[in-house]
């Protein structure tokens, strides 16, 4: 204990050189780290608002556009089907089950849809408050979207048009909240829901000829629907994408950017355990003088061993504490830009599988870095050292 204490002194009274070597290995642990907590976030919200989903029914346009706009509510939906075309997809043989969706307006830019009860049900929503909507424009409102319009039972309010803006407002049509869902962290949690006819009724007539939805979450019975249902809409203004598929190209495509900031944050790592190395030689070099006098006071060569080892375990330990902190931080400030932007809540702060095994190796590769410079201290010519002074 009392040889850690001296090399973390030692350490302190070196504050240029530790701090450069800790702020590197701070940046490349906090880089790793925040890449691990994000992609464990962003994944796990991938997965549950994706599952038991196969297949989306929507307008023709990009596959992507499709899947982000109709389960994530990330993006604007490619147009609208008609419901009497929807319908014969819905009561193929191949399907399961079926969602239709709905949805134009906003409020407080947080997405009114129109849908039935079994879009909550397919998400394990509950109403903790209220009850789930029945008639046109009354609407039961998700966790977050709660919490942040302020909405409870009983209030009233305008839908506005589009997804993105709140000026062009419907003020001839009044939604009634009558009900709010628990939180469940999916998707559900930042949308407002009513039911189709409600959306109907605010752009025209709730009973007109020409009725049509957004999209249609879909959920096979046979295998056969994902290569059957495209060929059956070959015709149409329909098309179905595959949700696994597309979020499988798009993590491909942010795979290809996390593989080069990893590179870039070993290679900083790298520089950071060269920079430990060298300040402990430099270290070494300007004390030889000290540890040969800790020699003829009577200090084995194993304590001199650790004295040295210990301050680069010093240096490795605040620069991963610092990083980890760091990342953290990071996924705070990240979290709030997709929360504004997305309503997406990703602020997951507990340690990922992936950080134990970073610090293991940053520790491990440390002690090594430390190590080499350590045991030129068993070789101080003690004799020489003190003839010279110096």
């Amino acid at each position: 204990m009392r040889s850690a204490r001296l090399a973390r002194r030692n350490v302190m009274d070196r504050p240029l050189e530790s701090g450069l070597s800790v702020l590197l290995l701070a940046f490349g642990v906090g880089i790793i780290s925040l890449m691990l907590l994000m992609q464990r976030s962003l994944t796990e919200d991938l997965d549950r608002n994706i599952k038991d989903i196969d297949l989306v029914l929507g307008a023709k346009g990009s596959p992507l556009q499709s899947i982000l706009a109709n389960v994530y509510h990330v993006d604007v939906p490619t147009g609208n089907i008609p419901l009497a075309e929807a319908r014969k997809v819905m009561r193929h043989p191949y399907i399961e089950s079926s969602i239709p969706l709905a949805y134009g307006d906003n409020y407080e830019l947080f997405r009114i849809v129109g849908t039935e009860a079994s879009y909550p049900e397919h998400y394990g929503a509950e109403v903790t408050e209220g009850r789930l909507f029945d008639a046109p424009f009354e609407v039961t409102v998700g966790a977050e979207a709660a919490a942040a319009t302020g909405l409870s039972i009983g209030d009233t309010f305008f839908s506005a048009h589009g997804l993105k803006d709140g000026t062009d407002v419907h003020r001839d049509k009044v939604y009634t909240v009558v009900g709010v869902f628990g939180a469940t962290g999916s998707v559900i949690d930042q949308l407002l829901l009513t039911s189709i006819e409600s959306v109907w009724g605010v752009h025209a007539d709730i009973e007109g000829a020409d009725q049509e939805i957004t999209a249609v979450l879909l959920k096979k019975k046979n295998p056969l629907a994902i290569l059957t249902l495209p060929n059956l809409l070959r015709d149409t203004p329909m098309q179905v994408a595959l949700p696994a598929i597309e979020m499988n190209r798009l993590t491909q495509q942010f795979g290809i950017g996390l593989s080069t900031l990893r590179a870039v944050a070993l290679l900083i790592m790298s520089l950071s355990f060269v920079s430990v190395f060298i300040a402990l030689f430099a270290s070494l070099r300007d004390r030889r003088y000290e540890l040969a006098l800790m020699r003829t006071m009577g200090a084995p060569p194993r304590r001199l061993f650790t004295l040295v080892l210990f301050e680069g375990l010093w240096m490795t330990v605040a620069g991963i504490a610092i990083g980890l902190v760091l990342s953290r931080l990071g996924v705070v400030v990240l979290a709030g830009a997709l929360a504004d932007r997305f309503h997406y809540d990703v602020a997951q702060l507990a340690p990922v599988a992936g950080e134990w095994f970073l610090v293991a190796a940053a520790l491990a590769v440390g002690t090594l870095a430390a190590a080499l410079p350590a045991r030129s201290a068993l070789r101080i010519d003690i004799s020489n050292t003190l003839g010279q002074g110096r």
